[in-house]
């Protein structure tokens, strides 16, 4: 549950921010082999201090790099398991819908090929950056959720070969994160973010359906899903809080599944031993907030419930109302408040102009402060 200085906070951000025009042409460059890898690096060094800086100055208590060194929110992560491959445009088409169109999109695909190994530091050298450029405020990791590896595809996107038995697969993927965990630990970190759209997609009947067409059964998913996230931050410090957020896509201001969180909130909220949990409820996609009965007594439910996706801001008295309205089901004191997702889950980003990211995130520590003191 949210105390005083340490994670979640009562006014917080999911993590990923708008790339500014120099870090899009940095990783233009770098495609094109014009600029080294280090070359990269060091023009997002440059621009993930400023953003740093916008956060401090705003008064945020989690600080995060806005993920400028990523492409993609899992993708970039994911891959640099050994075992992992992501083929460029393998994936099957996406459609996202926005408040104006729908848009088609086809991701990088994710597929196991061999023995899941963890060689190398994942986000370790870039928490350590982090680390070092923040000077107020704690500085929070986000990293995808290990679900990630394994709901698009199931067992069609795991070798046989490396993997005849699933069970083997998920020890190996929840060995690891342990020791990604581990070794973030030890580098200082005391604020983990486990971004999953899988549990938001299974709140969603027709993505429900897909995963009954890939083998898996969506009524045991969410407690299979909750012990993976369980066995993969056994080796968090005690000090270290993590915290899950769910999505329901993000790319563009446009979003894949619509559904409340009724068919994943009794597992989800009892089950994850987490410390809270990032919900989107900027609109009616994300249902009611009936399904927060189910929330304990020890845990946070972060409301999303100012917009990434649109610039419009908006009514304050609208949302210190759903906050109000949120309390009927779960403690005041057990709630804080958020931007719905992040501004930018993919390079692209939202919609959004800089100004009124900025103005998002002021306004979510405006109402915080007058809501909570």
């Amino acid at each position: 549950m949210t105390t005083k200085g340490r994670p979640p906070f009562r006014a917080d951000h999911v993590g990923s921010l708008l790339r500014t025009k120099e870090v899009h042409e940095a990783r233009a460059q770098f495609a094109n082999h014009e600029i080294t890898a280090e070359g990269l690096r060091a023009v997002e060094d440059e621009h993930i201090k400023n953003v740093v800086k916008l956060q401090e100055d705003i008064g945020m208590g989690g600080v995060t790099d806005g993920e400028y060194r990523r492409a993609f929110f899992h993708i970039d992560f994911l891959k640099l398991i050994d075992g992992v491959t992501a083929t460029d445009g393998g994936g099957l088409p996406v459609t996202f819908h926005s408040h104006t169109t729908d848009l088609q999109f086809k991701p990088p695909r994710l597929r196991v090929d061999g023995k899941l190994v963890r060689s190398q530091g994942i986000a370790t050298e870039d928490f350590k950056y982090l680390k070092s450029v923040v000077t107020k405020g704690v500085p929070k990791l986000c990293i995808p959720s290990p679900t990630m590896l394994h709901f698009r595809g199931g067992r069609s996107g795991v070798s046989e070969e490396a993997y005849p038995d699933m069970d083997e697969f998920f020890d190996d993927l929840q060995r690891v994160y342990r020791e990604e965990v581990a070794e973030l630990g030890k580098l200082g970190c005391t604020y983990l973010q486990l971004d999953d759209t899988n549990l938001a997609y299974l709140c969603d009947p027709h993505m429900r359906e897909n995963a009954k067409k890939i083998g898996e059964d969506p009524d045991k998913l969410p407690s299979q899903y909750a012990d993976v996230i369980n066995q993969s931050i056994k080796s968090r410090p005690d000090d270290m809080a993590v915290c899950v957020h769910l999505c329901r896509g993000n790319f563009r201001s446009a979003w894949v599944a619509e559904g409340g969180y009724e068919p994943v909130a009794e597992a989800m909220l009892n089950e994850l031993e987490i410390d809270g949990f990032f919900l989107e409820y900027d609109d009616d996609r994300s249902g009611d907030f009936e399904p927060l009965r189910f929330l304990p007594k020890d845990k946070t439910v972060i409301l999303g419930l100012v917009s990434s996706k649109l610039g419009e801001l908006e009514s304050k008295d609208e949302i210190k109302r759903r906050i109000d309205e949120a309390a009927k089901f779960a403690p005041i004191e057990q709630l804080a408040l958020s931007p719905q997702c992040g501004f930018a889950s993919t390079q692209e980003g939202n919609e959004v102009s800089f100004d009124q990211q900025r103005t998002k995130l002021e306004f979510v520590q405006e109402i915080a402060q007058e809501v909570w003191g």
